[in-house]
């Protein structure tokens, strides 16, 4: 194993990767060492590193808007319990993960063995899994007889079946089998993050930002997404003070952590497919800084609100798109989420083969999904900052797969099993919301003049309308 990267190497690296100002750097106290997890991966190093990048990239553009310098300091325990998506709602845990949800054995007439992963969270995929099992649909199929359909699977052809039929599943990989992959191959050849400049826009100026305000009050974020990492990512933006309006269609379910991620931000209903809420949609767009979307591959784009005709129709508009896989390859249209990725690309069997025993074993939090929703409020950010730089406008992409190969590069933890239990008790606050009395981790970035808070609390979708809000 090589040496975990020292915390301040890892945020070195995100802010060159983002192009901005070096000096920033020394304003950064990072408290707190590996392991604060049970890991052999540097997830604490990773947790903080994200999270203190997001928050410096905000507090950096509200010092180029108004002057005001501020120092930050993020512990690493903190930040990594933050990754954990840890809430109650009227002091009670919810069940986040569906029964049937995780990794199974499989077999094949050729003796060939092999594990894979299902998603089950949602119900058409679900469904979509029991299907091509041969099951029965719906809440009354068992584990066991998942694991005994899948005998009669080898792991990769279910793995293409699924993708084939527009599921969610992946199968189990060693690192040397990703990286041999033709995926793999691309994921590594891709920068962490990608900024694209579109068209020629005039350079667009940011309202005046008052000396004790918030570095991104009055910046307006459209949020359209919906599973972890993006939410995560606007979930930032909110904290330090921008106007984020989180728009969920009405023919889409949720997962219960959108009373958690959605804190700071007003929430909407939108069907993108009916013409009279297109129309109301678009002045949205007029007055937007940045649109962030997190949705399937191509899905939005069918819809007239991909990146580049985005830009067409509204000059000056920073785009932050989220993929499972990366933006080129053979699998860049292929769906995913954290615990997927994780599988597919090595750490599964990785984090098994240094516990020294037992079936695959997943990361301790979705660090994937939480580093990378870090990382698009980074490159929002700094999209903001070339683009009043350089005009245009610009397309910040992130993904999954390229944030688990930044963790990779992180090295290893010795002993990191050893991690003492977490304890999220420092750590929580408790404030009412739309879906209950929510207790939920405080953000882990900590600025020295304006506080990282949600003031608005989370509500259910279509609380208010959409519009921004006014004064």
């Amino acid at each position: 194993m090589s040496p975990p990267t020292p915390p301040r190497d890892a945020l070195q690296q995100l802010w060159r990767c983002a192009g901005l100002d070096e000096t920033a750097l020394q304003r950064v106290d990072l408290r707190g060492s590996e392991p604060v997890l049970p890991s052999s991966f540097a997830v604490g190093t990773a947790a903080q590193a994200a999270t203190a990048a997001g928050a410096l990239a905000a507090a950096e553009l509200g010092r180029l808007r108004n002057g005001v310098e501020q120092a930050l300091s993020v512990d690493m325990r903190h930040a990594a319990l933050e990754c954990c998506t840890h809430f109650l709602l009227d002091g009670q845990a919810l069940q986040v993960w569906d029964k049937l949800a995780g990794l199974y054995p499989c077999g094949g007439d050729d003796g060939a063995a092999g594990w894979v992963r299902l998603h089950t969270n949602f119900a058409h995929h679900r469904d979509g899994a029991l299907r091509l099992l041969g099951l029965p649909e719906g809440g009354s199929t068992e584990r066991s007889d998942v694991q005994r359909a899948l005998q009669g699977w080898r792991a990769l052809d279910f793995e293409q079946a699924a993708a084939d039929a527009g599921l969610v599943v992946a199968a189990l990989r060693s690192f040397d089998e990703w990286d041999h992959h033709a995926q793999g191959i691309s994921v590594a050849q891709q920068p962490l993050l990608q900024w694209t400049k579109l068209g020629d826009a005039a350079p667009r100026a940011l309202p005046p930002l008052p000396t004790q305000a918030r570095p991104l009050q009055g910046v307006r974020v459209l949020d359209l997404t919906r599973i972890l990492a993006g939410p995560v990512g606007t979930r930032v933006l909110a904290a330090h003070g921008a106007d984020v309006l989180l728009v969920n269609s009405p023919r889409l379910p949720n997962i219960d952590a959108i009373a958690e991620t959605s804190r700071g931000k007003l929430s909407a209903l939108a069907d993108l497919h009916d013409a009279d809420d297109r129309q109301a949609f678009e002045p949205l767009l007029s007055d937007a800084h940045v649109f962030v979307q997190g949705y399937r591959p191509g899905g939005l784009q069918a819809l007239g609100y991909g990146a580049e005709a985005l830009a067409e129709r509204h000059p000056g508009l920073v785009v932050v798109s989220l993929s499972a896989y990366g933006s080129q390859g053979p699998w860049a249209q292929r769906r995913g989420f954290d615990s997927l990725v994780q599988t597919a690309t090595g750490f599964n069997l990785a984090e098994a083969q240094a516990f020294g025993s037992g079936p695959p074993r997943a990361l301790p939090m979705q660090i994937l999904d939480h580093g990378s929703g870090h990382l698009m409020a980074l490159g929002a950010c700094a999209a903001l900052r070339r683009q009043q730089r350089e005009g245009g406008s610009w397309h910040v992409q992130v993904s999954l797969a390229a944030t688990g190969h930044w963790l990779r590069r992180l090295g290893r933890v010795e002993g990191g099993f050893d991690a003492p239990k977490a304890d999220f008790a420092p750590y929580l606050q408790t404030t009412d919301s739309g879906f209950g009395r929510l207790t939920a981790l405080r953000h882990a970035a900590q600025l020295s003049v304006t506080p990282t808070d949600w003031p608005r609390p989370s509500m259910p979708p279509g609380t208010h309308p959409l519009a921004w809000p006014t004064g």
